[in-house]
């Protein structure tokens, strides 16, 4: 079962780290979706080459802190389409997680301490100590392309653009939770709603993209991305050596 859940991690890597061009038709396809959902109308869909390119399109969109004011005391009338979104991300999540079946115990369970973290070590030596096998897949799924895509690549990207960037989303670079799911899913203990498979389509097709209420502001993926192994990570972890995009912009 682990290994079926490695190649899934090692084929989502690869949708991250991919260079290809965005499929801009499915891309808006299902964001206009999304934006019914959440009772807009389709957005004029505006795409750049770069991140940096999107920045002047951006004011005005709300960012974490506005988010979080929203969490301790919500809007009267209409919140901003982002703060809607992520609520519905967050409620997804919690259907998928409720659908996921613990496989037969095969085992006595690793006991831990309370109030402690599992151990983190590779998984042979996870399946050794008998942690639990979900746990396992967390951390060598969902965890490690996390590591690998959101602090090894966009999380340096964005903090390139400045402090106050706004709340938006990374498509292909947003598949750790995605590659969790479908590994459960490969492994014959999980079935999911439809909405989870429009997310999985959005993340193969995407680049990064900010919603606003009657524009979404697209960028277009890198031209070119290098990465280079992580020194003793435990899941072939990667770190962002070079980024370029297709106007030019990099670092």
């Amino acid at each position: 079962m682990w290994q079926q859940a490695e190649t899934v991690r090692r084929t989502w890597l690869d949708v991250g780290l991919s260079t290809e061009p965005a499929d801009r038709s499915t891309t808006e396809e299902i964001l206009a979706e999304v934006y019914a959902r959440h009772r807009r109308g389709r957005p004029a869909f505006r795409w750049v080459d770069s991140p940096l390119a999107a920045l002047p399109h951006l004011r005005g969109l709300p960012d974490h802190t506005v988010l979080m004011s929203l969490v301790r005391a919500p809007v009267v009338g209409q919140a901003p389409l982002a703060s809607d979104i992520a609520a519905g991300l967050s409620r997804l999540r919690s259907e998928l997680d409720d659908r996921v079946l613990d496989p037969p115990p095969d085992r006595p369970p690793y006991k831990r301490e309370k109030n402690q973290p599992w151990p983190s070590v590779p998984p042979p030596e996870a399946l050794r100590l008998k942690i639990p096998f979900l746990e396992i897949v967390r951390q060598g799924v969902r965890d490690s392309l996390w590591r690998s895509l959101g602090r090894g690549v966009y999380l340096p990207v964005r903090g390139a653009l400045g402090a106050s960037v706004p709340i938006g989303w990374y498509g292909h670079q947003d598949a750790s939770w995605i590659a969790y799911y479908e590994a459960l899913r490969a492994m014959g203990l999980a079935q999911y709603p439809a909405a989870f498979e429009r997310w999985v389509a959005l993340t193969r097709a995407a680049g990064w993209w900010w919603p606003g209420e009657r524009e979404c502001v697209l960028v277009e993926r890198p031209a070119e991305l290098r990465v280079s192994p992580v020194a003793g990570a435990l899941h072939g972890e990667v770190a962002l050596d070079r980024i370029v995009y297709r106007d030019g912009w990099s670092m």
